[in-house]
Parts: structure tokens; sequence; C-alpha cells
């Protein structure tokens, strides 16, 4: 029951004035090198979603503050990294930057004319901004008739009051974002890239880099969208996670994630870069028979 009124009250807070602005504080011992970066990511985040969420954003940093084989550089990406994945592209975030290009513009006769945009989402990624228990049936329904990667062209426009109040109105459901399943997918991968950052600071210091770059493989949305992220699970899967199991004997790792990379094409199949990862396990389980022998 508390967690339900606790849910209750953070999505009437605008309403009811109990809304949290106050930014969360900075990381105990962050070095100066890297508080602009963290600076800058906390005030995104706050404007993403709210101060909550970059609380998170803080307590996911905070974890490599600190770590052996982790410099100030990698603290800075990592932190850049994951304050652009927190802040995942939706058309809730759209219609966020849409207003605020707006309201920045107002007065301003240098400012350039309101702006319409067009821009292809599949069906279940709309859908999928909704909470949960509003969404699934939804989907349900949309992949038994098919409709489910059905691409929607969605219209964002300051041209016109109503354009504007529609933005407002899909902007203000940053407040179910947190109840989505698109919400619980991200978080869960974010995770999951932090611990195989970890991972890799454990078991090869050397590829923690390439694994935090990994992050870049993921963005926009639509297709583009969807490529990057099976793209990132069939190296990870394929390279990373077996080689830190102690499964594929893989010495140079970076340089196999590099390869991998480079073999991504845009293409649902993955042809080419399941052909490479294959090459790439080949080669280091050849290479670890010829040494036993």
């Amino acid at each position: 029951m508390g967690n339900f009124l606790s849910s209750i009250r953070y999505l009437l807070a605008d309403f009811i004035g109990e809304e949290d602005t106050a930014p969360p504080f900075l990381p105990e011992g962050l070095p100066d090198a890297v508080v602009s970066e963290v600076s800058d990511g906390i005030h995104l985040l706050m404007d993403y979603q709210g101060s909550s969420y970059a609380q998170l954003y803080v307590d996911r940093v905070r974890r490599f503050v600190g770590r052996h084989g982790v410099d100030d550089d990698m603290l800075r990406e990592i932190a850049r990294l994951m304050a652009l994945r927190m802040s995942y592209e939706d058309p809730i975030r759209i219609a966020q930057q849409q207003l605020a290009e707006f309201e920045r513009a107002a007065g301003d006769p240098r400012a350039p004319s309101a702006e319409i945009m067009r821009l292809k989402f599949r069906l279940d990624e709309l859908i999928g901004a909704l909470p949960t228990a509003v969404a699934q049936p939804v989907l349900d329904v949309l992949e038994w008739v098919g409709w489910t990667h059905r691409p929607v062209a969605i219209r964002f426009s300051t041209k016109t009051p109503w354009g504007i109040r529609r933005l407002k109105i899909e902007a203000s459901l940053r407040r179910w974002r947190r109840f989505s399943g698109r919400y619980k997918s991200e978080h869960a991968w974010v995770e999951r890239w932090l611990h195989m950052i970890s991972r890799s600071l454990e078991k090869q210091p050397k590829a923690a880099s390439a694994i935090v770059q990994t992050a870049t493989m993921i963005q926009g949305y639509g297709d583009s969208y969807r490529q990057g992220l099976a793209d990132w699970h069939a190296i990870i899967n394929g390279l990373a996670k077996p080689t830190f199991d102690g499964v594929l004997p893989l010495a140079d790792l970076a340089g196999a994630i590099a390869e991998a990379r480079a073999a991504a094409m845009p293409d649902p199949r993955q042809v080419a870069l399941k052909r490479c990862i294959a090459e790439i396990r080949s080669r280091a389980l050849a290479s670890a028979n010829v040494a036993a022998e």
C-alpha cells in the first residue's frame, strides 16, 4: 500500500505542489576533472525526468568513483554516455525538446520560424512509452494482427496553438515514463552495460574502455535504435560475456569488439556481424587448442 501511495503522490506532484526540484549532490570523492561532466548529466536528467531520476544517475556514477582501473578519462566517458542513454529519445522527449526550443525563441526576432517535424516511430515504441498496465493489452493485440513493427509518422509542431497544446500534453506524460515498458528495458540495458564494464575491469582491464564505448552503438529511435540494440547484444553475448565467463579464450577482447563493430551493417538479420563473431570465436578457440598441444 505504501508503494502504491508513493507512486500516486509522484504522479500528482505537479498538481499538489510537492515536486522535488532540488538537484542531487555530486558523488563524494568525484575527481575535479569529472565534475563538469557529471553536473551536466544531472541537469540533463533533471530536465528529462526529475530529481529522483538524476539521483539514480549519481548513484550509478558513484560505483566507479575511486575504483581501481578507472582513471578520470574513463569515468568522464562513463558519466557522459550514461547520461545520454538515460535520456533516451521517445516521443515524450522530442515534445519536451520542441517546447524548450519554442520557449527559448519566444520574443526573439532573430530566432528561426516555428518548426514542424515529422518523425517515424514503430507502433511498439509509441505504445511502449505508456504505463505497462495500459500498454501491454494493446501490444498483445498489435502482435496478434502483425502490426507491432508498423511505422507511424508523428507530427511535432509549434506553428499553431493546437500544435503547442499537443506538445505540452505529450511532454506532461513524462510522469508516466518510469512506469512504462520502455523505461524498464532501458533501465535493464544500462545496468547490464555497467555490469559488463565492471566485469571487464576485473577480467580484462585493457578492454574496459571498449566496453564503455559500446554505448554509442545505441542511438535514436525506430529501426536504427532497434538495430543498434540488437548488434550490441550480439557482440556482448557472443564475445564479451563468454570471455568473462572463461568459456572463450579471447586474449584481445578490445580488438575483437572493434572488429565486430566494423562488421555491423544496417541488416536486421545481422548476417555480416554474426559471421564476423563466429570467425573471431573460431580463431580464439583454434589458437587456444594450438597452445595446449
